[in-house]
């Protein structure tokens, strides 16, 4: 079937630092000839985020904005984004700076050319430049991949991604309660279970992580979220 939109939705909490950067970029960004849609969804914050966004969507018709009237999570934010976007594809894009728009014709492409139905963009499988961080961050990402595996019978290198692009077909084929950083694991069982299959990519990619102190939110107490969403999305479906 012929593309015509991609929508890129921006779950933000406190990025009044990086927005705008971040959508300049995105406006840049190649998009492989489909008409762009921009939709930023401030989940309460506590700084100029959505001042920021509400006059990005002001200057702007192709961007969106909407905030949500106090912090529920980043998995709330992307649902309400997924509600607002109208294009064909739909790709999940952080507010930070860690991720580069430039990535997206590699993970737009597959979609485009009908081979997939969903792409993740791994940082596992080798982009063009890695920051050197922390191991144990690294460590426990492989390793809430490879629980994720065991239970959807997947061979994802990297299911804690930001990148996710999705055919809207498949977003409008499930439903997602998750309202923290138990989506990703969710969203990733709720796909392998799709009958038919959904056909699943991955691709490598560049990947340009802050440090705690530069802004960077997930720590150890997330990762026993990511696990009960993995085995209560997996094995009480």
């Amino acid at each position: 079937m012929p593309f015509k939109t991609v929508s890129v939705v921006i779950p933000c909490f406190n990025e009044e630092a990086t927005l705008e950067t971040l959508v300049g970029r995105i406006l840049d960004a190649d998009v492989c000839e489909l008409d762009l849609e921009i939709v930023i969804v401030d989940d309460g914050s506590q700084d100029r985020s959505f001042e920021k966004a509400a006059a990005l969507a002001h200057n702007n018709s192709i961007v969106k904005a909407v905030q949500h009237d106090a912090n529920r999570g980043k998995g709330a934010s992307v649902r309400t984004g997924f509600e607002m976007a109208t294009g064909d594809i739909v790709i999940v894009q952080d507010a930070d700076l860690e991720y580069d728009p430039n990535e997206y014709p590699k993970l737009l492409s597959p979609i485009i050319n009908e081979q997939a139905d969903v792409v993740y963009g791994s940082r596992f499988r080798g982009g063009e430049s890695q920051r050197v961080l922390f191991f144990w961050h690294s460590i426990g990402n492989r390793f809430l991949t490879m629980l994720s595996n065991m239970l959807t019978n997947l061979n994802l290198t990297d299911m804690e991604t930001c990148y996710k692009v999705f055919h809207r077909q498949v977003l409008d084929r499930i439903t997602l309660k998750e309202n923290r950083f138990g989506f990703d694991p969710e969203i990733t069982a709720k796909i392998s279970h799709l009958r038919p299959a959904a056909r699943i990519f991955e691709v490598g990619i560049g990947y340009s992580g802050r440090t705690y102190d530069e802004g960077k939110k997930i720590d150890w107490k997330d990762g026993f979220v990511v696990i009960v969403s993995i085995l209560r999305y997996n094995l009480f479906r």
